[in-house]
């Protein structure tokens, strides 16, 4: 079969921390795969001759990833399970058609009387995490600290994008030296993506773009 018709990956990225696999493809798709959706659509035999979907799986992340010659790749999760091998027909597939499946799958999952931990209303949703914040370059000086602690509720900012929105509107009118396009933020010091996921006691580091802080808006 030909790439025009089933795609190559081009990337493969591992966000082991927001327990997502990131993979672009050679027409200009790219998909982020939750690990959990990615379990559960294992094609091993002992599993999709179940009659009840896998379940139990909502914090299960990838421990690595091996390359099955030119066509595939195996992954072997971190709950023991390394039977799976996906091919760029099957990633592609389940990119294409993510919002489907996982609509399929909750259906399943309900019509067997599972009740998935983050459907859970309990103590989670409103639950607090407090971070550590530190601020470099001429943030410490417009922000007047070089470091800070904050608490919030976990559901406000479950991610890096989220956070930021939040201490922004927190800094008031000198939230928008927090822009996302003005600021790099690394996560218990690695540079992090927009939706990395955030968990109690992580570090936040925020780092100005640029040796000079934009203007005030007008």
């Amino acid at each position: 079969m030909s790439e025009k018709e089933h795609p190559i990956p081009t990337e493969i990225n591992l966000h082991r921390k927001s327990r997502l696999l990131e993979v672009a493809f050679s027409d200009g798709s790219r998909f982020r795969f939750p690990c959990e959706y990615l379990r559960v659509h294992s094609r091993a035999a002992e599993e999709v001759t179940r009659d009840t979907p896998v379940v139990g799986k909502e914090k299960v992340n990838i421990d690595r990833i091996e390359p099955q010659g030119n066509y595939a790749i195996r992954i072997v999760f971190d709950d023991g399970h390394d039977t799976t091998a996906f091919s760029w027909e099957t990633l592609y597939d389940l990119g294409r058609n993510q919002e489907r499946y996982w609509r399929e799958y909750l259906e399943k999952v309900k019509a067997a009387g599972y009740r998935r931990e983050s459907d859970e209303p309990g103590p989670s949703a409103g639950e607090e995490m407090t971070l550590k914040v530190l601020y470099f370059n001429y943030l410490v000086n417009k922000l007047g600290r070089q470091e800070e602690t904050v608490t919030l509720p976990r559901k406000l900012a479950p991610d890096v994008e989220s956070f930021l929105k939040v201490l922004a509107r927190r800094k008031l009118d000198r939230g928008y030296l927090l822009a996302p396009e003005t600021v790099r933020v690394t996560v218990n010091r690695q540079f992090a993506e927009p939706f990395t996921r955030l968990e109690d006691g992580d570090e936040i580091g925020i780092v100005p773009n640029s040796p000079t802080p934009p203007p005030p808006p007008k």
